[in-house]
């Protein structure tokens, strides 16, 4: 018996990596989740918005599966061809370091009374241009994740739809403002140099 329970405590460990650290491996996919976007559908930022529902997959309801679940929250993710040579997007077993799902689309109380709950997202202009999907967390009492949900499947190649974010007109404008700033406050600075220059009195030339 009592080897039975460091056995558990082990592989408790390994899941968990002993410090408190979820694996993405290690959650069942508990959630059923759909978003409006079609496959291979463009959207724009700051003029389309993203709707869809998540709900508890009923096939898990009998085994009690969601008792555990306090909060979740719908994340927009990228797709893996959006990820090549960008670490800063890289996904990561471990879910304290994964880089997958950046943006948050909405998040709140896990209620186990409906059957389905929905979000409506309208994206901000501060997503960039990539492939995405949508994926659902669901949190136990401690913040930790326990299950999720996603509207792609494993290999995450179904289901997938791009943003086109703010055009680079923007950034160029963007650029060309704060090189202007930096122009005006060297002017600035050279106007105030001349003038001392020219009220210096003829006895200190």
């Amino acid at each position: 018996m009592e080897s039975l329970v460091v056995i558990s405590f082990l592989l408790f460990c390994l899941a968990q990596t002993c410090y408190g650290d979820v694996l993405f491996s290690s959650l069942p996919r508990t959630l059923v989740v759909s978003a409006s976007p079609l496959q291979g559908q463009v959207l724009k930022a700051e003029e389309d918005r993203i709707t869809g529902k998540w709900g508890l997959n009923e096939s898990f309801k009998a085994s009690g599966v969601g008792i555990e679940y306090k909060n979740v929250k719908v994340s927009l993710c990228y797709a893996p061809v959006s990820q090549i040579d960008r670490g800063w997007r890289k996904t990561v077993d471990n879910l304290n370091k994964d880089k997958t799902c950046q943006f948050t689309i909405a998040n709140g109380n896990y209620d186990a009374s409906q059957t389905s709950q929905s979000f409506d997202w309208p994206i901000e202009n501060d997503i960039p241009s990539a492939t995405y999907f949508v994926r659902v967390y669901a949190y136990n009492s401690s913040g930790e994740e326990v299950g999720f949900g996603q509207t792609t499947d494993a290999s995450k190649i179904s289901n997938l739809f791009k943003i086109q974010g703010i055009s680079g007109n923007q950034v160029s404008f963007d650029i060309a403002s704060i090189c202007f700033s930096a122009f005006s406050v060297v002017s600035f600075f050279g106007f105030l140099i001349m003038e001392k220059r020219k009220n210096k009195s003829p006895s200190e030339n």
